[in-house]
């Protein structure tokens, strides 16, 4: 399984062009991976206080998204803002849209209060797991990184692969550092992990530091400060397979119930 990850500056509350630039983008790495994950909020930037700036779900963000997926036969992973048509709730929306088939969507559940996020958003209660071509995959949205019981393998491993996607600003970089490596360690998992870079209307500075790595925490791709461009890592779920084999934590965790 080989996850594309892009690092890229995000245009705050720009929708069209960001759109725009991730076709091309997702466009030049058709037929080199089977899933490309893309940052949070991946139209408009970490925008928690402009609600016009949101979209349902058949909206043209994520028309353009499945059309997309068909044309590169590739499954695409992030986040966007989305209003929901029945209430008109606004949600930090993760997506994961397969070729030719109905999109999976799981919400952020930890909103970020300190940057506004609670006070626009409503917060998620799916801890889906979406599988796609034989491996199952978790998404994370950002602040959900920081809350372990959120991503925590339940018995007999229900994920193979923890995608997170984020608007992680550098001055927080090196929680983002151990707290990728520590999800990866206690659910014995692949894991990627994309983060933007550049600078948004809040004059928070962005470093990337996008990474993927194994189950033995071997880097599999990995993003120097303020790097742009994509890069693949390639996930062998047999030798994952093998480690859960030998190894079988799970078997010791406690029960939990959230």
């Amino acid at each position: 399984m080989r996850v594309a990850l892009l690092q890229y500056p995000v245009l705050w509350a720009n929708r069209e062009e960001n759109l725009r630039l991730t076709c091309e983008r997702i466009r030049a790495i058709a037929g080199q991976a089977e899933v490309a994950l893309l940052p949070e909020m991946f139209t408009t930037g970490f925008c928690t206080d402009q609600p016009e700036l949101a979209e349902t779900v058949d909206g043209e963000t994520m028309r353009t998204l499945q059309s997309l997926a068909d044309e590169c036969n590739m499954a695409i992973a992030g986040s966007f803002i989305c209003k929901e048509e029945s209430d008109g709730r606004l949600y930090n929306r993760g997506f994961f849209v397969k070729p030719f088939e109905t999109p999976d969507f799981i919400d952020k559940r930890h909103l970020y209060a300190h940057g506004g996020e609670d006070l626009f958003f409503t917060p998620g209660n799916s801890r889906k797991v979406v599988e796609y071509l034989g491996v199952k995959f978790r998404l994370l949205i950002c602040y959900d990184l920081r809350f372990p019981v959120w991503a925590r393998q339940e018995k007999e491993n229900l994920y193979d692969v923890l995608l997170v996607c984020a608007n992680w600003p550098e001055v927080r970089i090196a929680y983002w550092d151990a707290l990728i490596a520590a999800r990866a360690t206690e659910n014995q998992c692949y894991i990627a992990a994309v983060n933007i870079i550049g600078e948004d209307a809040m004059d928070l500075h962005y470093n990337g530091h996008s990474i993927a790595y194994d189950s033995y925490l071997n880097p599999l791709a990995v993003f120097e400060d303020d790097e742009m461009g994509t890069k693949i890592a390639e996930f062998d779920i047999d030798r994952l397979q093998h480690f859960r084999d030998v190894l079988p934590l799970w078997k010791d965790q406690d029960e939990f119930t959230i």
